[in-house]
């Protein structure tokens, strides 16, 4: 196979052609500035306003609930520093998980060097929270619990609708990270007791640099970013009417054709999965089998180390990564991985594959291939698997 085969989605998408078509205009010839008076400036008004009201159709929110932002780390760190700044009088504790993102995960370690405590919930062998351990958390002074809708390295879903009782019945803000959910499995804030919500335009076949935070009607929160009156008056700065008109045809795409989007990748997935577990000795499937995100699959390979794999990957034509892209430089194993009770040696040997509606049975029996043979030339050099030949009594 000469073309190359995209396994990296949850790091991003392809932009679609749909939504390149629909941004275009608004570059060269609706460019006006949204806050102005004139039309042209209408025009671009008008457009941010129907995104907007796409987007909170697709949650199940109010067009006014919805805030534009840069993506959504810009996201997360507003939800986390606007809403301990505004409830510090009130308490400075606040209840996360052990496996969240390190747009989160950061935010909380910047938080606690201004004084706020944070507690990390841990999480079982599938990555799921463990709500027990999140409901002894509580204490009177806890103002916030941001969990993650789904894990982006495992895949695992949370029981955000749960988490959301919880915090809903202590009368604490409930905040989730659904960057890697979003778009990809039915979410809604009503009925699932969310107070807000982020999420990212380019996992979803939208353009880069664009997300949103949901903030739920009577939560207040601070501005993050301050300077002008748009998004009434809680995040400054001129809009990026392209970026917005672009998010909103991906998200008006995703929602249109969610159910068979589901039914095609999570087939795909679970063929991927099934095949590299019978072609793939020692190798486990990291997150939760059944709640599991439809385009996440995420393995670890004894007696190799993933970076190696990558790179070998990379050389036949195949993208994929070790977990986010947010770390890939790191030599540290994945802290997620580590978090689930993978010893480090086989948290090293990790390798995360998503796919989208794009892929095809052809490239996933070509990547299975590929990694079979890696696996193997890796093992080869390995003393480890020499040694753990030896034990088994076989030859390496």
């Amino acid at each position: 196979m000469d073309k190359m085969i995209y396994l990296d989605n949850a790091a991003t998408t392809r932009t679609s052609r749909e939504v390149v078509e629909a941004m275009l205009p608004y570059f060269s010839e609706y460019y006006g500035n949204a806050s102005s008076i004139y039309h042209l400036g209408n025009r671009s008004k008008k457009a941010i306003a129907e995104a907007r009201a796409v987007i909170a159709e697709s949650l199940g929110a109010d067009p006014s609930e919805i805030y534009f932002t840069a993506g959504g780390s810009e996201s997360d760190n507003w939800a986390l520093i606007a809403t301990a700044k505004a409830l510090a009088h009130k308490g400075k504790h606040i209840i996360t998980s052990s496996i969240e993102h390190h747009a989160i995960l950061h935010t909380c370690r910047y938080l606690e060097e201004e004084g706020y405590k944070i507690t990390y919930i841990n999480v079982d062998e599938n990555g799921m929270i463990k709500l027990e351990e999140l409901k002894n958390a509580i204490r009177p002074d806890t103002i916030l619990i941001t969990v993650m809708f789904a894990n982006n390295e495992i895949g695992t879903i949370q029981p955000v609708q749960k988490i959301g009782e919880i915090a809903r019945e202590r009368g604490i803000l409930f905040h989730t990270d659904a960057v890697q959910a979003y778009g990809h499995i039915p979410v809604d804030v009503e009925t699932m007791n969310i107070d807000m919500l982020s999420a990212s335009g380019h996992k979803l076949h939208g353009p880069k640099g664009i997300g949103f935070l949901y903030i739920r009607k009577g939560v207040k929160i601070r501005a993050f970013i301050h300077g002008g009156a748009q998004e009434r008056g809680r995040r400054a700065g001129t809009e990026n009417v392209p970026g917005i008109v672009g998010f909103g045809e991906a998200v008006r795409r995703a929602c249109s054709d969610q159910k068979e989007y589901m039914e095609k990748v999570s087939a795909l997935r679970d063929y991927l999965i099934e095949k590299i577990e019978k072609e793939v000795p020692y190798c486990r499937l990291n997150g939760h089998r059944t709640m599991r995100l439809p385009n996440n699959v995420n393995f670890s390979f004894q007696f190799i180390e993933g970076e190696s794999l990558l790179i070998m990957l990379d050389m036949k034509g195949i993208c994929a990564s070790s977990g986010s892209a947010c770390t890939s430089g790191s030599l540290d194993p994945s802290h997620v991985l580590l978090a689930i009770g993978l010893p480090h040696e086989i948290a090293h040997g990790s390798l995360r594959l998503t796919l989208s509606g794009e892929n095809t049975i052809e490239e996933l029996d070509h990547t299975v291939d590929a990694i079979k043979e890696i696996v193997e030339r890796l093992r080869q050099m390995s003393p480890l698997y020499e040694d753990f030949l030896k034990k088994e009594g076989k030859e390496a």
